[in-house]
């Protein structure tokens, strides 16, 4: 005897067939999307700094990967938070990126009350390929070459009163500006720059005395003598800046925590999706040329996967937390 199923119930598994080959042709179309699709790496500062530098060099290697066009959109402004509330509003197809430092990901939400964005709701980790860290540098035209130079001459200036340069205002670096004034009893007041490539620009033009901001963003002009890189952050000496003291080391503690680069997604981006960019940086950052270039840079490579940088992240926010709230900073 041949078991006849009811109208009903074909109809009820008609339904349930066609709804899961609709998911499954949604998922594998925005799969597909992100493999025949131009691919844009956003970056949140202008071109010529630091981070565009980066950007470039991963997006030159993760169209190989990827076999797609990868290019690089600066969407400069508010520290990268424009870029950060584009990736918010961005479809979730794998074709929008967002590679970004720890400043736009784990400060802004601290320093700003209403960032429109929120990272652990709004992005998924890409995944990260390395820490860094922040330094203080000094101008050319600026006499001094130590720390301890420097604050001989801002004394000697003004009543001890002098302006530092940083990439994005209530950042890391402005909050180093804060920590070197109180050490040294000096009036060092912060001037706040859309990124690092126009800071650079004004202490290469001797416009500003010295600035605060990225390993990556001082290198190529401290290696040209045309700035000089006098003390960095972290709890060891960077191999490519073995002469430069860390600030623990002139007094200066609580700037141990290294930032960290990483690349996010759009929530909603299908987890196939996310493995497929996932595998292609994790080859990238092991290409050697590629580790050599931004080893030279004054990065720490290394990748971590999805899981690693989530947590990275997360932790880090909560010691800045601390750190932000004790320095009595209030959230604008």
């Amino acid at each position: 005897m041949v078991f006849a199923p009811s109208r009903h119930l074909s109809a009820k598994v008609t339904r349930r067939l066609a709804l899961s080959a609709t998911v499954t042709a949604l998922c594998l179309g925005s799969l597909a999307q992100a493999q025949t699709g131009t691919v844009k790496l956003m970056v949140g500062f202008p071109p010529g700094g630091g981070t565009d530098a980066i950007a470039r060099t991963l997006a030159d290697k993760l169209k190989d990967q990827l076999g797609v066009p990868v290019v690089v959109e600066n969407k400069a402004g508010a520290g990268g938070q424009i870029a950060a509330q584009t990736l918010k509003a961005a479809a979730p197809d794998g074709t929008t990126l967002f590679l970004s430092h720890d400043h736009t990901v784990s400060i802004l939400p601290l320093v700003v009350k209403n960032p429109g964005f929120e990272p652990a709701r709004d992005f998924v980790a890409v995944g990260g390929f390395a820490t860094f860290v922040n330094a203080l540098a000094l101008s050319g035209g600026t006499p001094a070459k130590s720390v301890a130079e420097y604050v001989a001459w801002v004394r000697s200036q003004g009543a001890g009163k002098g302006t530092v340069g940083v990439p994005a205002p209530a950042s890391v670096p402005e909050f180093l500006v804060k920590m070197i004034g109180q050490k040294y009893q000096l009036d060092l007041q912060s001037a706040p720059y859309r990124g690092s490539a126009p800071m650079m620009g004004d202490m290469l033009g001797n416009q500003i005395a010295s600035g605060t901001g990225s390993i990556p963003d001082f290198i190529e002009n401290h290696k040209a003598g045309k700035i000089r890189v006098v003390a960095v952050m972290g709890t060891a000496r960077q191999t490519i800046l073995p002469d430069v003291p860390t600030f623990a080391e002139l007094g200066l503690a609580g700037f141990e925590d290294l930032p960290y680069y990483g690349i996010f997604a759009p929530a909603g981006t299908p987890p196939a999706t996310i493995e497929k960019l996932t595998a292609a940086l994790a080859k990238v950052v092991a290409l050697p040329d590629v580790r050599e270039r931004l080893t030279a840079m004054g990065l720490s490579v290394g990748y971590m996967t999805p899981q690693q940088l989530t947590a990275r992240e997360q932790a880090y926010s909560q010691s800045w937390s601390r750190i932000i709230k004790a320095s009595g900073f209030v959230p604008q």
